[in-house]
């Protein structure tokens, strides 16, 4: 009996150092990023329980990456890829949404290394904001303020992963199932090639890891029409292919030690996952959603010359339904009950009279902090037939009223826009257009005759979302 006790207490003992040295070896590689660099008029948290999780692909050669990736290892750190993950507050329903890395946003006040604050930049592509400060490490802070801005949702947790780390956690999984629609040769991984090169990929079904795995999410020439679009797609796809052999591979601690060992290796979070207990929970947390609740679209988009720009009043309804914790199908995922609902009809204007905009073009600007503002004037100007030239935030957050700006000669379709807003003022301008900056009457107004609709996905970010139990050789391409 002495005997067999010695060896229990023996076995307690090594157990117990051995978790206590994977937790260490866990927190020695988690890296965090200031959190003194997030912005301090930040989107209310809300009442829900759902969770924003922002996670950034890092192109940094610094730390070995160069060897993946190519490049100048000394170079500044960019982002990418992007997606918005938003965890509903019942656990069981997930949806990310993919931001192009040539999105043109407002790229709002930013830390720099040295302390001091840039300004506002507007029509900034969406990735120069991880390279505000120009460090090979990035600005995460940056990005989270960025999109903060776009979207009007509190992010949560902020995750970067680098290509170590992607390629790390592809070979830990034992490689990833992925479709190419066409054979892929160098030049398509490097246009600047003056050969076509080697093969790098036959057409159709394949395991990838590691660099093959890194060059298979960086394609972005050789297929469909070689835009960022046709790659996010392909990114999507690999992503519900890597959860899919997670799922597939079980979900015990055998097999989930060295994937976050792998994982944390390569990886800066937020202070908020800074810690191995508190990473690990916040995974654990996940486990009840299953692959066919985990959706992946992208933010409503059009080309603008070489660049994308975000669609209104769709984004503006896609980030509502998030913060209601509505799911693609319209669906209450707030953990609270509910019931399934269609896309809600365009609010209608606040006592405005009848009024025809037919062949009159406005700009909608939300000059109030209430999110969303300028997606209810937009959807209450194209209901009376005004054509609606894009959304915006206003430069300034502080208008009472209501106002109508216009240029030389459209004083007359100025006054049509004022009907659509009763107590709007009109504001001459030099440049030859319509705006509508919006104040916090209207915001008032709005709030008080606004139907308690239930919120859903726009029907066409629906109608192209990915499933993560989806065929992984189905809508691979744009264009």
């Amino acid at each position: 009996m002495r005997t067999a006790l010695i060896v229990c207490v023996s076995f307690v003992v090594l157990v117990t150092a051995g978790a206590g040295w994977l937790y260490l070896k866990l927190n020695g590689n988690i890296r965090t990023f200031d959190s003194g660099g997030l912005s301090d008029n930040r989107p209310d948290a809300g009442s829900s329980e759902g969770e924003n999780v922002l996670v950034i692909g890092s192109d940094s050669r610094t730390d070995g990456n160069a060897a993946l990736g190519g490049g100048d290892k000394d170079a500044v750190g960019r982002s990418d890829t992007t997606f918005l993950l938003h965890i509903y507050a019942d656990h069981r329903h997930a949806l990310a949404v993919s931001i192009p890395r040539d999105t043109l946003v407002t790229i709002p006040p930013c830390k720099l290394p040295n302390g001091d604050w840039t300004r506002t930049q507007p029509d900034a592509m969406f990735n120069a904001a991880f390279s505000v400060g120009e460090t090979d490490k990035g600005n995460p802070a940056c990005t989270q303020n960025t999109v903060e801005k776009l979207t009007g949702l509190r992010v949560d947790h902020t995750v970067v992963v680098d290509f170590k780390g992607f390629a790390a956690l592809t070979e830990v999984v034992g490689g990833v199932k992925v479709c190419l629609p066409n054979d892929v040769y160098e030049n398509d991984l490097d246009p600047n090639r003056t050969t076509r090169g080697k093969l790098l990929f036959a057409k159709g079904v394949q395991t990838v890891s590691g660099e093959k795995a890194l060059d298979y999410v960086r394609i972005r020439h050789g297929i469909g029409d070689g835009s960022d679009i046709g790659r996010i797609k392909r990114q999507q796809a690999f992503v519900s292919s890597l959860l899919k052999k997670v799922e597939g591979n079980g979900l015990t601690p055998a097999k989930l030690l060295p994937l976050a060992n792998a994982a944390t290796r390569s990886m800066t979070v937020d202070t908020g996952l800074g810690t191995a207990d508190r990473l690990i929970s916040f995974a654990m947390s996940l486990k009840g959603i299953d692959l066919h609740n985990t959706k992946f679209v992208t933010v409503p988009w059009k080309f603008q010359g070489s660049r994308v720009s975000v669609v209104e009043p769709d984004a503006d309804e896609l980030w509502a339904a998030l913060k209601a914790d509505r799911t693609i199908d319209g669906a209450d995922a707030s953990g609270r009950g509910g019931r399934k609902s269609a896309s809600p009809a365009a609010p209608a204007s606040p006592t405005a009279p009848a009024v025809s905009g037919a062949g009159i073009a406005v700009a909608v600007y939300n000059g109030t902090t209430v999110s969303g503002l300028a997606a209810q004037g937009a959807a209450a100007l194209t209901a009376d037939g005004f054509t609606v030239t894009g959304t915006a935030t206003a430069t300034s957050q502080d208008h009472a009223t209501t106002v109508v700006q216009y240029g030389p000669g459209l004083a007359a379709r100025a006054r049509t826009v004022a009907r659509v807003f009763p107590g709007a003022e009109l504001e001459p301008i030099g440049a030859a257009r319509i705006n509508v900056v919006l104040g916090r009457s209207y915001a008032g107004a709005a709030s008080a005759s606004a139907a308690p609709t239930a919120t859903a996905v726009p029907g066409d970010v629906a109608g192209g979302a990915r499933s993560a139990d989806d065929d992984p050789c189905a809508n691979l391409t744009y264009g």
